[in-house]
Formats: structure tokens, C-alpha cells, sequence
């Protein structure tokens, strides 16, 4: 029996392991203090003083209609929401939540349709709670969104 090489045992691993599916967005842990200063709350862009990131702004209100769970398109209920619909978030192998757009706004909400965050439309990365605090960045992979937020903010995808 011929023992398969290293390098062909790790791919069959990876092929076999189960990862987010394409459009899902993994979310893992930041500390703040740890962060580029680009991607970090003391950039003036990511600023949560920052007139266009505040959660007063109408883009990012949660009254706004668009961002809240009472349309389709964010409803918990909405198959593409859900762990097989493209949008789920994963913190390791459990769907904790789901994102959606509005108008350039991204949200972050929990399984049951509460929002637990949101990125402005334009000139930040940073996503912001529903108080205004900053709470993570937004990475683009090339393939699909990551998110990385601090522990506070992860901890409201399980209130």
C-alpha cells in the first residue's frame, strides 16, 4: 500500500473540511489596539465621531427601511439569509448570522434578524454597533467578505 505524500494528504484535508460556502463571511476576533492604523478606529475615516459613519446618518439609521429585519431582503425568514443562501456569517463551523446591503450599507445581523452592526455606504471599512462604537473592519477577500470584530461586538450574534 503506497502511503500518499504530504502535500496530497493536505489538500485532500482541506478539500474534505467544511468551509463557509462561496459568499458566506467568516467572522473572527480583532483587538483594536492590534489593528493597522488604516483599518483601526483612529483613522479619521473610521472614526465613530465621523459625521457620515455616525448611527444618526440616514444611510446607517437603523429606522432606515432598508436596514432594518422587517423587509425581505433582511429577513431571517429569506432563504438566501440562511446557512445555505450565500450570506450566512460563520464563526467556525456554527451560522451565527447573516449580512445584507442597502444602498451601499452593509448589515450584520444576528440568526432571528437583529442588527448588530453596520458598515456606511462610503469611505470606511469599519463597522460600526447600532450605539455608534466601533466595532470591527470589513475585509474583501477577492472571493467574499470577512469580518473581523472585537469581542463585544461578537458576543451580541449570541444575546
Amino acid at each position: 500500500m503506497k502511503i500518499p505524500s504530504i502535500p496530497a494528504l493536505m489538500t485532500a484535508l482541506l478539500i474534505a473540511a467544511p468551509w463557509p460556502a462561496l459568499g458566506d463571511a467568516p467572522l473572527f476576533i480583532v483587538d483594536p489596539a492590534q489593528m493597522p492604523f488604516d483599518l483601526g478606529p483612529g483613522a479619521p475615516a473610521n472614526a465613530p465621531s465621523r459625521a457620515g459613519n455616525l448611527p444618526s446618518a440616514a444611510g446607517n439609521s437603523a429606522g432606515a427601511p432598508g436596514n432594518g429585519s422587517g423587509i425581505r431582503a433582511n429577513a431571517p425568514d429569506n432563504p438566501a439569509n440562511g446557512p445555505d443562501g450565500g450570506r450566512a456569517i460563520w464563526a467556525g463551523d456554527e451560522a451565527v448570522g447573516y449580512y445584507t446591503t442597502n444602498g451601499g450599507t452593509l448589515n450584520l445581523f444576528t440568526r432571528s434578524g437583529r442588527r448588530v452592526a453596520y458598515r456606511p455606504a462610503r469611505g470606511t471599512r469599519s463597522l460600526f454597533a447600532a450605539d455608534g462604537r466601533w466595532c470591527g473592519t470589513v475585509a474583501d477577500t477577492g472571493g467574499g467578505l470577512a469580518f473581523g470584530v472585537t469581542q463585544a461586538c461578537a458576543g451580541r450574534f449570541f444575546d
